[in-house]
């Protein structure tokens, strides 16, 4: 669980409001060699979990939409605290998405560590319905 604690360890890092830009969220992307980001409001919850594997020696998409999480790991129907949880946003079959690590999960919200919450590192609700996949990166 060493990438539990590795995201852990950035909980509350958050976007800086104004022209100023968190040098920590711009580090989660220049880690996975995306140095042409400079800003904080570019949409960050791949990087922050590129980062977190990176730094955890797990596999990684190197990718900047949550969706190319859908490729790494295997996919599991009874995710552990620590799996990854794949989201969609705007509708299923966009491009758009959303990752973050599994916490727990009620009847009708899945719980997740996550970058890019509420605009910094928190553990947020998501609907179930908005769930794609479930992904065990630790095998």
């Amino acid at each position: 669980m060493k990438h539990l604690l590795i995201a852990l360890g950035e909980f509350g890092v958050k976007e800086i409001i104004g022209g100023k830009h968190n040098p920590r969220i711009l580090e989660y992307f220049k880690l996975m060699g995306h140095n042409w980001v400079t800003t904080d409001e570019t949409a960050w919850c791949s990087a922050f979990i590129n980062w977190v594997c990176i730094k955890a020696n797990l596999p990684y998409s190197g990718k900047l939409d949550a969706r190319s999480f859908l490729g790494i790991g295997v996919e599991t129907c009874n995710p552990k605290i620590g799996d990854l949880s794949v989201f969609w946003r705007e509708n299923p079959k966009s491009w758009k998405g959303h990752v973050g690590i599994y916490i727990r999960e009620t009847k009708y919200w899945i719980y997740v560590l996550g970058g890019n919450q509420n605009n910094q590192v928190c553990i947020k609700a998501y609907p179930k319905s908005r769930l794609l996949e479930y992904r065990n990166i630790v095998n």
